[in-house]
């Protein structure tokens, strides 16, 4: 994906050296230059073989990285929030000089696998629908639930006007005494708290609910709160995914 472009003034805050805000303000005064020349032009978008320099000085582009963490609950899969609540990125230690994002969101009270980089375009690939890359959650639901409810979950519910819908479902376990469901969905949709939004549409509420896979990635031994790097072989395998479930 070399040919991904991004515009000017993202690609200068990405560096580092200042604000998108005010990058945009250094394009606009001439102070930027694109292969040596001078661009004011906001809209202008650049490659990652093209040379932008700042004040004749050009500029290092910020290496990607990729970050796996066991997110816990009550934690906000962002890098701020206006409650003052924990943010995922406050997990991560003062070593990652990168700064990096959640690859999507996993709800307050929802833990597991969690993705973390700053390749926009990766991101924008495992999170797409189009590109099919399996997110795979487990739901501990208070009730029993039917099989044709399940399969419902697969066929699409609708919910605040939203067809919400699983590629696959099924049943891991059913505890009769207690009265719960343990079950299993494969989504390629990412639409805001859309497994809790899909349980209650059919008038179930979720107990527990943990994201256990994302593309080829699985948790392994990492506990909840613990984060580690993708291997170089991890972050291929899933550049490949994304390309071979295009359609």
């Amino acid at each position: 994906m070399s040919g991904q472009k991004e515009r000017l003034q993202k690609v200068i805050a990405k560096s580092g050296i200042t604000s998108r805000r005010k990058a945009e303000g250094l394009i606009e005064s001439g102070r930027v230059k694109v292969n040596g020349k001078v661009v004011s032009e906001l809209g202008t978008k650049v490659g990652q073989s093209d040379e932008v320099a700042v004040d004749n000085i050009i500029i290092e582009k910020e290496q990607p990285v990729y970050f796996m963490i066991n997110k816990p609950r009550q934690v906000v899969s962002t890098v701020e929030d206006d409650k003052g609540r924990r943010v995922v990125t406050d997990l991560l230690s003062g070593e990652i000089e990168q700064r990096v994002y959640p690859v999507g969101r996993l709800d307050y009270d929802t833990t597991g696998l969690l993705l973390l980089t700053n390749d926009g375009n990766l991101t924008n690939q495992l999170i797409h629908p189009k590109f099919e890359v399996d997110k795979v959650y487990v739901a501990k639901v208070k009730g029993e639930l039917s099989k044709e409810e399940v399969l419902q979950l697969k066929k699409g519910v609708t919910h605040d006007g939203e067809r919400l819908k699983a590629v696959k479902s099924r049943i891991m376990e059913v505890d009769k005494k207690k009265g719960k469901t343990k079950i299993e969905l494969v989504l390629h949709q990412g639409k805001n708290r859309q497994v809790r939004r899909m349980f209650e549409a059919l008038g179930y509420r979720i107990e527990k609910l943990k994201r256990e896979r994302f593309g080829t990635l699985t948790l392994g031994n990492l506990q909840p709160g613990e984060y580690r790097e993708l291997t170089p072989h991890e972050v291929k395998q899933l550049k490949d995914i994304t390309q071979k479930n295009v359609k």
